[in-house]
């Protein structure tokens, strides 16, 4: 017996990190403007999902699990492992965090913990395999969890737009605004807040100045501590960027674990758009 790690599909994990660590995911739903609604990444790839994005003429919306697909999955894992914690996107992005609450409160068990990650992408990754590491090391489900608030207050996610055209979609800016945007080459720098909600703290000019802001960020914020962190990079179809990104990294503060590099989801990459690229840590 043990504790059974789950978490949803905006985690972006690679497909390897999964089954090392066996970690679970309850995928959330994207819907499409033909009506169509899908699983993400067990209906529709990350691939796909890019494709009929790019084609769509209205913003697809996401959606979280219905309360029914938590309390199967819970059920399940409490008889498989004794234990269940499920590590969510971040409730200032989604309800999901909200009904994985509400399943836990219905199956009524103390056995069952549902962690915030205040995160998303690969930060609510890099937090579900830091409680797999402690699972695996014997800690039980309450001391996980009141581990991962530690580590929570240090979590960090910085990323970029390369196009204004899903925010425009979005209704977050007007059409003007995001025509204006792209005619200037702008491209906003944002960072999650306390909130878990990602704010714009910055706007400069031209992807290549954007990358390189990232990376002169994450030494402004983190100094040499970065050495220490678990390190992602996501990435809605730009993977030489993302690579570039994540070896500037690198090179730079030599964390000492190899950064994770993985294609965003529909959960995510829905609003960061196409060239949306993120750094969590």
């Amino acid at each position: 017996m043990g504790v059974r790690i789950i978490t949803d599909t905006s985690c972006d994990l690679p497909q390897e990190q999964l089954e090392k660590y066996n970690i679970q995911m309850i995928p959330l739903k994207i819907t499409f403007d033909d009506g169509k609604t899908y699983l993400d990444r067990f209906e529709i790839s990350p691939s796909l999902f890019v494709d009929k994005m790019i084609n769509s003429k209205i913003l697809p919306k996401t959606s979280a699990p219905d309360p029914e697909t938590f309390i199967s999955c819970f059920k399940k894992g409490l008889k498989e492992s004794g234990e269940v914690l499920f590590v969510s996107l971040s409730s200032g992005l989604s309800s999901t965090y909200q009904v994985a609450l509400l399943a836990r409160k219905i199956l009524g068990s103390k056995k069952i913990c549902v962690f915030d990650s205040l995160t998303a992408s690969l930060g609510t990754g890099i937090a579900a395999i830091k409680a797999a590491r402690m699972a695996a090391s014997g800690l039980n489900v309450q001391a996980i969890f009141e581990r991962l608030l530690s580590i929570r207050k240090n979590r960090e996610v910085l990323f970029t737009l390369d196009t204004l055209e899903n925010v425009v979609k979005g209704g977050r800016l007007s059409k003007l605004q995001g025509l204006a945007g792209d005619v200037l080459n702008i491209k906003p720098i944002l960072r999650g807040n306390d909130e878990g909600v990602p704010v714009i703290v910055e706007k400069v000019r031209g992807r290549g100045k954007a990358i390189r802001r990232l990376v002169n960020m994450v030494g402004e914020i983190s100094g040499s501590n970065i050495r220490d962190r678990l390190v992602g990079v996501s990435h809605v179809r730009c993977p030489e960027d993302a690579a570039a990104l994540a070896r500037e990294i690198e090179d730079r503060y030599q964390p000492k674990e190899p950064i994770m590099i993985s294609e965003m989801g529909a959960t995510i990459g829905v609003y960061a758009g196409v060239g949306g690229l993120m750094i969590n840590y």
